[in-house]
């Protein structure tokens, strides 16, 4: 800027000194041209009126003058001329100058020599005989006074140029320096002329639009890491040549790569050859999606190709966790496992006592007992289709069951009644303690919760043993707790034991009978109602299971 302001400067000096010169020139040479003419106007009068007092070319022939002086009679012939013989010299009625004088009393012009660096001024009078005098006088021509002038002109133009210069630079760094120190930041904390305060107001404003701009942007970089940092889906970003653009914690840590310091290229890191090669799937423009199993999970990774205009740029990866889905995949394929083959098993006793019965091969003295075994056969596929149907409502939240006041240890004092022959057969003493709690529940769940706790804990019980019931309050905490001093549960089966058709002993489950669903209906259940399951138990010397129920605030 600073040699802009100086090289404009400079050349508005140097413009303006130039139309200077030349308008000196022009006034000068008018100002010479016409005092010229002058002096041959007074040299011609003062003539005149000597040859009116003394006689004409008598008077001209002794004249000493510097100026030629020519006579022209009326017919343009030359009659004397003090630098020239008048009888050689030609017509002079064509000039110019002598036209003039004889149509209007004086003439005057000008013509060059025969090199133009020299003049000659011509000024023509009428004297009262009829005759013309013309005086001539030698000028320098313009041409002739430029080369004259030169030497000197060029000295002024040089200092004065010299001059143009040192203040053209002074004027441009006077205007420079405020401008250059101005703090963009805070342009007002610097004086400057009023010329700059547009300036300063547009900084001022593009300041505020700025800190604006940067205020949203770190909020929106806030909230974005906020989000990809703490969520457990993992995205990444590679440039053409894998190099790694972007990133969050999960990817990193899923790549094994989080706490170390993050390679620059995708091929630096510890990955699975299936991730890279779709990785680089999606640099040749193929969208493409894998199932891998790494960081003791299950990943959906997808693969997807960043096209600017029609060039692949990068991709995008997003790891998604399937763990979750892949279980649920398992339990359901179990779950049908199950089913099947709890559903296939009273079907196949029904299905062979039937055919006994059809072919005639029991006897009638044994198609009593026959009947009562697909009878019970029956009830025990009805009661597991039952149990299935309530898990089912239980779990897709499509049970609508209106909630009433439960007396708790009511409720237990009825399920021990009911369970108390099939107690006394295996010798099983049933006890309830504890006082009267109610609470607001489903009154149907409840029952069925503590029917299959006392009805697990009587099967899976030794013979002579017991099995207490225990309903109590603590503040807003309602707790219902079932011991037995049965078989116990062992450790590594304790937190499956509410899985549907989970069975510890197999062998033992078949004997006492039982659909394999009573405890993740008790789960569910307690979960309807928001409570919460502890068990406590110790192989070989029995089980404690308390359900603790939060009265809602």
């Amino acid at each position: 800027m600073t040699a802009k302001i100086f090289r404009n400067a400079f050349l508005i000096g140097f413009t303006v000194l130039l139309a200077c010169i030349l308008l000196f020139f022009f006034i000068m040479y008018s100002n010479y041209q016409a005092q010229a003419y002058d002096i041959l106007e007074v040299e011609a009068e003062h003539i005149a009126e000597g040859m009116q007092i003394c006689g004409g070319e008598e008077y001209l022939a002794a004249m000493q003058s510097d100026e030629r002086i020519t006579w022209i009679a009326p017919d343009g012939s030359v009659l004397y001329d003090n630098m020239a013989d008048a009888d050689t010299m030609e017509n002079h009625l064509q000039r110019p100058e002598v036209q003039e004088a004889f149509e209007t009393g004086s003439g005057r012009s000008d013509r060059y020599s025969s090199t133009i660096l020299e003049k000659n001024n011509y000024y023509a009078r009428l004297l009262k005989d009829g005759t013309v005098l013309r005086v001539a006088g030698k000028q320098t021509s313009v041409a002739a006074m430029a080369l004259m002038l030169v030497q000197p002109s060029l000295w002024i133009v040089v200092l004065v140029l010299v001059l143009c210069g040192l203040l053209a630079m002074r004027l441009a760094k006077q205007i420079v320096r405020p401008i250059n120190a101005i703090n963009p930041d805070n342009p007002n904390a610097t004086p400057t002329y009023p010329e700059l305060q547009p300036l300063i107001s547009r900084l001022q404003e593009q300041n505020r639009t700025i800190r604006t701009q940067l205020s949203e942007l770190s909020t929106r970089q806030r909230e974005f890491d906020a989000i990809t940092e703490n969520m457990r889906e993992g995205f990444l970003i590679v440039d053409d040549k894998c190099n790694i653009l972007s990133s969050n914690r999960s990817a990193l840590r899923l790549l094994g790569i989080d706490g170390t310091p993050k390679p620059e290229n995708l091929h630096q890191a510890v990955c699975s050859g299936e991730l890279l090669t779709l990785v680089d799937a999606a640099l040749d423009g193929t969208r493409g999606d894998e199932e891998l199993s790494f960081g003791g999970g299950t990943w959906q990774l997808y693969a997807n190709p960043v096209i600017t205009g029609s060039r692949v740029t990068g991709a995008i990866l997003i790891f998604m966790d399937v763990t979750e889905r892949e279980q649920r995949e398992a339990l359901r394929r179990e779950f049908s496992a199950n089913v099947s083959h709890e559903l296939k098993t009273p079907l196949t006793s029904i299905t062979g006592f039937a055919e006994l019965m059809k072919e005639g091969m029991v006897p009638k003295e044994k198609m009593q007992e026959f009947s009562g075994d697909i009878y019970r056969e029956s009830r025990r596929l009805i009661d597991l289709v039952d149990d299935i149907i309530q898990l089912s409502r239980l779990d897709e939240g499509t049970a609508n069951f209106a909630k009433t006041p439960v007396d708790l240890y009511v409720l237990a004092g009825g399920v021990i009644e009911s369970l108390r022959p099939v107690a006394q057969r295996q010798n099983i003493t049933l006890s309830l303690s504890g006082q009267h709690a109610v609470i607001q529940g489903v009154e149907q769940l409840l029952q069925e919760m503590v029917y299959n706790l006392c009805d697990n804990a009587i099967k899976y019980n030794v013979p002579g043993g017991n099995v207490a019931v225990s309903v109590w309050q603590n503040g807003p905490t309602t707790t219902l707790s079932v011991v037995d001093t049965g078989i116990g549960i062992p450790y590594a089966d304790q937190s499956r034991v509410f899985e549907r058709f989970y069975r510890v002993d197999k062998s033992h489950s078949k004997e006492v009978g039982g659909t394999g669903l009573g405890l993740s209906i008790v789960k569910h259940a307690a979960q309807y109602h928001g409570a919460k399951i502890e068990l406590k138990s110790d192989p070989g010397k029995g089980t404690a299971i308390a359900v603790n129920f939060t009265a809602a605030k």
